[in-house]
């Protein structure tokens, strides 16, 4: 974080859990002692030595001193900084991202794409959480994605999916809005692309989420209407990446409205500033 802002061209502020606390401290002073080195202010970075959470409070309504707070961390601390912040904000929310298998879907593909999807790193904000599936190929595909997966990942499915294979466990409806952050997704059926879509956009937490469909049309339609961050085509939801959009470093994935939406990397923590040189020129 403070690396990113310092190469962007803004001073940081840092404010670790109580638990890194002492690590901040030292990764801060050796990040000072750098930038005197270099010649640059040192200040440039600083901590939040208390652990009080006033101390939050008060950086939160710090619109004269604050330009911008991003907020990584659990859902307590997101919403902590969404609901109190007079500061502008930057929230990286949840991870409930969605892989839609459409019935045109190429089925060994998809079981692939969804394996490497949910179990690659199953504790990454963009990992796989839920598995939503056209009831056209649902017969085909449930099978071999419990093969693929039951005995490294417990499938919660809705009815219909634990009657194709009893292998999966029934899912509880507070499954659709998990982000397990473990290795655990939920699988739905659906009873196609439009039911898919309404499916996926309200459980969404609009960070990442992935059709899987050899149909073009399907694919754009799927890409157009889904509101989140990142929408993905035949592509594991982990690709939900800066480094692998070749933007290089990340601090975050941005889920809101702002300019600053998905991987938020060097250019997205800049702002615009328009120099404008005349003449004498006026404006009639």
């Amino acid at each position: 974080a403070a690396a990113l802002g310092l190469m962007s061209g803004n001073a940081v502020i840092l404010r670790g859990g109580s638990e890194s606390r002492h690590s901040t401290r030292e990764i801060v002073a050796c990040m000072q002692a750098g930038l005197e080195a270099a010649g640059l202010p040192a200040d440039a970075v600083q901590t939040v030595q208390t652990t009080d959470r006033a101390a939050v409070a008060a950086l939160l309504q710090a619109d004269e001193f604050v330009d911008l707070v991003i907020p990584r961390g659990g859902r307590g601390l997101v919403e902590l900084v969404r609901d109190q912040a007079s500061v502008p904000t930057l929230l990286h929310l949840d991870g409930n991202c969605h892989s839609y298998v459409h019935e045109a879907a190429d089925v060994d593909k998809s079981v692939a794409i969804i394996r490497n999807a949910k179990l690659r790193r199953t504790g990454v904000c963009g990992a796989t959480e839920s598995v939503v599936v056209d009831r056209a190929v649902a017969g085909q595909l449930i099978p071999l994605l419990a093969d693929a997966m039951v005995g490294e990942c417990e499938l919660r499915g809705d009815d219909e999916a634990v009657a194709i294979d009893s292998r999966l466990t029934r899912a509880s409806e507070e499954d659709w809005d998990t982000e397990y952050l473990g290795p655990i997704a939920s699988v739905k059926i659906v009873d196609g692309l439009e039911q898919g879509i309404a499916w996926v956009d309200q459980h969404s937490s609009h960070h990442t989420d992935a059709i899987l469909t050899e149909d073009a049309e399907a694919a754009r339609r799927f890409m157009t209407a889904i509101d989140s961050a990142v929408v993905m085509h035949n592509a594991s939801t982990q690709f939900s990446d800066g480094g692998e959009f070749g933007m290089g470093a990340e601090i975050g994935i941005a889920t809101g409205k702002m300019h600053a939406r998905g991987p938020v990397g060097l250019e997205q923590l800049t702002s615009f500033k328009y120099l404008v040189h005349g003449d004498g020129q006026v404006r009639p």
